[in-house]
């Protein structure tokens, strides 16, 4: 089975930035799409970012179009969501998730295998 563990969330303050990581453990997810999604207390899960699996094709959140960008590195077996200019309303549990099909997906249904979850806590 595919596991997936993200990590770097924490409490920065508004402008501020941070990186997360979704590392696949256990077996490789490198030939499947990888999506980031986040939750914040209350409301329903939402989508952020995209990215295929070569990493050459990746898709956003209208919300977060030119803060946040979406990479991929393979050989480490990692996805990165690298935030900048970090909001109050960022503020939510962030989770990776892999596809098996490999498609362009917006859509949590679509994706088969997730992590635990990262908190982003972001100050005003």
């Amino acid at each position: 089975q595919v596991q997936l563990v993200e990590s770097g969330g924490g409490l920065v303050q508004a402008g501020g930035s941070l990186r997360l990581s979704c590392t696949s453990s256990g077996r490789s997810a490198s030939n499947y799409a990888t999506g980031w999604f986040r939750q914040a207390p209350g409301l329903e899960r939402e989508f952020v970012a995209g990215i295929k699996s070569s990493g050459g094709g990746t898709w956003y959140a209208g919300s977060v179009k030119g803060r946040f960008t979406i990479s991929r590195d393979n050989a480490k077996k990692t996805v990165y969501l690298q935030m900048n200019s970090l909001k109050f309303e960022d503020t939510a549990v962030y989770y990776c998730a892999a596809d098996r099909e490999n498609g362009v997906s917006a859509s949590s249904s679509d994706y088969d295998y997730w992590g635990q979850g990262t908190q982003v806590t972001v100050s005003s």
